[in-house]
């Protein structure tokens, strides 16, 4: 992963490690100093630090192209 990476509202992302409901897959609903996503299996919303959550990111499944932009 590069040092930046753009989270914007409206990606999709699948993380490392999956959600105790056993769903990778997230939907960036904010993203700031924390980042607010929610989980494509279970709808749960969670708050979690930026750059915890770029660390945790496996792959960009929407908005990839612009994703590791600069």
């Amino acid at each position: 992963m590069p040092g930046h990476v753009r989270i914007e509202p409206g990606m999709r992302v699948r993380l490392k490690k999956p959600h105790p409901c056993g769903g990778h897959d997230w939907e960036i609903l904010r993203g700031g100093i924390d980042v607010k996503a929610r989980c494509l299996t279970c709808s749960r919303i969670v708050s979690v630090n930026r750059q915890k959550f770029a660390r945790r990111i496996c792959e960009f499944l929407s908005g990839a192209e612009d994703a590791a932009g600069s």
